[in-house]
């Protein structure tokens, strides 16, 4: 890496003070954002490669357009870490995604530069739309910009939003398609191959381009060319436009990474009133080779030398869970052919590559569409097939009537794979899996499984696969306890059943998911004070172990219920209302998310902050 004395990066604390430089001197300060976001995410690791890409994107906007007054939305906050360092964050960068730092995504209660929170994808265009109308409404003058990139167009929101917006001529918006083929794995679709034919048609592109250098400066002009220039694009690619169709006035492609010819372009777009798109394509992990050679890895590489680009791992002898799922996945595809593998962009995420570099045929990426996902699931299922798809806790949220209508009212065995369940770090509230056992737990027909360790989860995948019922496996992000797995023999293991772990006689500790091992912990320490507690693996939070849950509510008076979830709804709760039905009384004391979003910062920091890492445990005894 190139290091750069920085000349303006700590000149610039607001978008005004980047609007005194020169045109010029624009693309020496977009060199030194990204070599400062290089700099801080090496020691303070983030999500790099898309940032990097989108710097001058940033800069482009942010010099044009008046923000904050207009407004700008960023769609997947992977993105924004330079609009984050022009907009007064620079040095509160240094603690980004740090407990009590800022957030690594854009979020409202953080700066009136973010009027819109952004962790998940394909948002941006429907909350730009309502900011349009609202300034139509409100009589103002106001500009609305959406950035949409990392995949986030092929999810089913950002076509409601074109849909929608595409309906009035005069709408003041301006979408910025951020294309760089790429979510956290290459983008998959119908939607990417037409927007690469529509990128690469090298006719048409000469062409438009020497147009829009001779008449930059000349809006009416330019959008006379446009619609003459869409005629001739359809003769030369016979093809229509998707974005014109919707109603948009569709102008691309551009050097998403030539900031001067970005800054130029958007001030001939600026006064155009009308729903417009502006198709640009940039280069993920741009100015930083180690990220340009990995892009997958380098999404959110970890810490590393940013000299080198040599990563800096923390040693573990546990597997990560995502890989014990993505290895027995394998494992049992290859004893039934039945079995088949579904997820929305994340393969390397979730491990699924694992079995796609064997079985490319029998894994689905299916894009950013997780409602999609479960359905083209259950239809699977319905052919007899063995599905196992694979959703982030906090992503699963967004097809949850599809989780409903289509797998478990027709009583379907897809198995759904929840990874990143409970609280997972520096990524925040938007991603934490808090609420999974909750919406899972109400669901007719469901079996919520919560495996302890990496030999579970695999045993657990196995059961789901023998059930042939509609069957939900949540675990977390991160290493497991250390438990041998991996050419382990399967081994089913009932549903609904759970076992007694460490044996008491005064308290006893029931513990859903990894959790065990922090609720042992606690009971070995309170041992050494001289109490006798009791630990119980539950293994599902639904259907519960009533003969378990029968026999505790007889032997103890106090009962302490562990999990990495939300109390509210949880399995906390389903324990209780199970000792009110059945006239047991006991005392219980529920330990696990109360009714609050948790921050972000690291998940042992977060555990105690929430009151449920081992020492909570221990003082809950």
């Amino acid at each position: 890496m190139t290091h750069l004395e920085y000349k303006y990066l700590h000149r610039i604390n607001t978008p005004a003070d980047l609007r005194q430089l020169s045109l010029n001197e624009l693309p020496r300060y977009c060199e030194e954002v990204r070599q400062y976001i290089i700099e801080q995410c090496a020691i303070n690791p983030g999500h790099l490669a898309s940032s990097l890409g989108a710097v001058e994107i940033a800069v482009a906007v942010h010099y044009v357009y008046a923000t904050p007054y207009d407004r700008l939305v960023w769609d997947v906050g992977h993105q924004a870490y330079a609009h984050k360092i022009i907009t007064g964050r620079r040095e509160a960068f240094r603690q980004n995604r740090r407990l009590n730092g800022i957030s690594g995504f854009p979020r409202r209660e953080e700066s009136e530069y973010d009027p819109f929170g952004a962790g998940h994808a394909s948002v941006s265009i429907s909350a730009a739309l309502g900011m349009a109308k609202a300034a139509k409404l409100h009589g103002e003058e106001r500009k609305v910009v959406a950035v949409i990139g990392d995949g986030s167009m092929t999810g089913g929101l950002a076509f409601e939003g074109l849909n929608n917006a595409g309906t009035d001529k005069l709408c003041d918006m301006l979408v910025i398609l951020n294309d760089n083929n790429m979510s956290i794995d290459h983008s998959q679709g119908a939607l990417n191959r037409y927007l690469l034919r529509l990128s690469t048609s090298s006719h048409y592109n000469r062409f438009k381009q020497g147009m829009w250098s001779l008449l930059s400066h000349t809006p009416r002009l330019l959008d006379l060319c446009r619609r003459v220039g869409n005629g001739i694009k359809h003769g030369l690619m016979k093809n229509s436009n998707l974005f014109e169709s919707l109603g948009f006035r569709y102008f691309g492609r551009l050097d998403g990474n030539d900031v001067k010819q970005l800054v130029r372009t958007l001030r001939a777009l600026r006064n155009i009133r009308a729903p417009k798109l502006l198709h640009v394509i940039t280069e993920k992990g741009h100015g930083y080779s180690p990220a340009q050679k990995d892009l997958s890895v380098w999404h959110a590489p970890g810490r590393f030398n940013p000299d080198t680009g040599e990563r800096i791992g923390t040693p573990s002898s546990a597997a990560r869970y995502q890989d014990v799922f993505g290895q027995s996945l394998l494992d049992l595809a290859r004893l039934d052919e039945r079995v088949v593998g579904i997820t929305p962009a994340m393969p390397s995420g979730c491990s699924m590559n694992i079995m796609m570099r064997e079985m490319p045929d029998r894994c689905f990426d299916v894009g950013i569409a997780e409602g999609h996902a479960v359905t083209f699931s259950a239809g699977m299922a319905t052919e007899g097939l063995r599905p196992f798809c694979n959703i982030y806790s906090t992503f699963m949220q967004r097809a949850y009537d599809n989780i409903i209508h289509d797998v478990a009212l027709q009583r379907l065995p897809v198995t759904l794979c929840l990874d990143r369940g409970g609280l997972v770090g520096e990524d925040g509230a938007t991603h934490h899996g808090a609420f999974d056992i909750a919406y899972l737990g109400s669901i007719p027909q469901m079996v919520v499984a919560t495996p302890s360790d990496e030999l579970e989860l695999r045993n657990m995948l196995y059961t789901a696969l023998q059930s042939g019922v509609p069957f939900a496996i949540r675990y977390p992000r991160g290493n497991g306890r250390g438990v041998e797995w991996r050419d382990m023999p399967f081994a089913e293991i009932p549903i609904g059943k759970g076992e007694v772990v460490h044996e008491g006689n005064e308290v006893a500790i029931l513990a859903f998911g990894p959790l065990v091992g922090e609720a042992i912990e606690a009971a070995k320490r309170a041992e050494a004070d001289g109490r006798s507690v009791a630990v119980y693996n539950m293994r599902y939070a639904k259907p519960l172990d009533k003969e378990l849950l029968s026999e505790v509510g007889r032997r103890f008076k106090r009962v302490v219920t562990v999990e990495d979830g939300v109390l509210r709804g949880g399995a906390g709760e389903a324990v209780i209302k199970f000792f009110n039905d059945h006239a047991l009384h006991v005392d219980v004391n529920s330990l696990g998310i109360d009714d609050r979003f948790v921050e972000h910062g690291t998940p042992a920091q977060l555990r105690a902050l929430c009151g449920y890492d081992t020492e909570s445990i221990y003082r809950a005894l």
